[in-house]
């Protein structure tokens, strides 16, 4: 299992990274990115705490380790830049706090991520045609997340990326031990989104693929 979408102490989980990354690995995972909530306020000191603990400590924990962002209710017309300048900060991966119907994210930041290259769209709600469309043109890939709330709308994301060839990976955004599920929940919470085990597999290669372009 490859989580590419978890939080510590650096934003609102309650675990530092190190036991994030030691409950992840004791869980089963082999991959983990740091993706704690970032805006134009916090995430340098986040890449430069994160960052230097991913690279000289994650590989004692056995389970690869990336550091990443969660760009997170950032002004749509912000986010080319803010995706730039996390890149340049040091995210491995960039994910996108996506149009969940659980919060008031605004209108057209799905659009705008995709747009931007982020790497994982998160919880993106009532993702439109046009924006499922793009995300698969661009190698964006869309989130299917265990996380309560932002999960109510995982059939739709799904249907959505199977009409049109977007790439799908599934995710905990653990913010607590709790939130870092077990692999038989993990396909229990996939399959009941109406995901096959084909399309389940795919996922985890993808997650997979953006794993190893990290490890380049």
């Amino acid at each position: 299992m490859i989580d590419l979408h978890t939080h510590s102490t650096f934003s609102d989980g309650e675990l530092i990274p190190a036991e994030l990354v030691r409950r992840a690995r004791v869980a089963g995972y082999k991959a983990i990115a740091i993706t704690d909530h970032a805006d134009s306020a916090n995430m340098r000191h986040i890449l430069e705490c994160v960052a230097p603990f991913a690279r000289n400590h994650g590989h004692y924990f056995d389970i690869t380790v990336i550091p990443g962002v969660e760009l997170t209710h950032t002004p749509p017309s912000l986010i080319p830049e803010m995706v730039a300048a996390a890149r340049a900060a040091g995210a491995k991966i960039v994910v996108m706090h996506g149009e969940t119907v659980v919060e008031p994210v605004a209108r057209g930041t799905n659009l705008a991520a995709i747009e931007a290259g982020v790497d994982v769209l998160a919880h993106p709600g009532l993702i439109t045609d046009e924006e499922a469309a793009l995300a698969a043109q661009n190698g964006v890939l869309l989130e299917i997340t265990t996380r309560g709330g932002h999960s109510y709308t995982n059939g739709h994301v799904l249907a959505k990326a199977r009409e049109h060839g977007a790439g799908l990976v599934i995710n905990n955004d653990a913010h607590a031990p709790r939130d870092l599920v077990d692999e038989d929940m993990r396909k229990a919470i996939a399959f009941g989104a109406g995901m096959s085990a084909q399309e389940y597999g795919q996922a985890q290669q993808n997650a997979w693929d953006l794993v190893q372009r990290f490890m380049r």
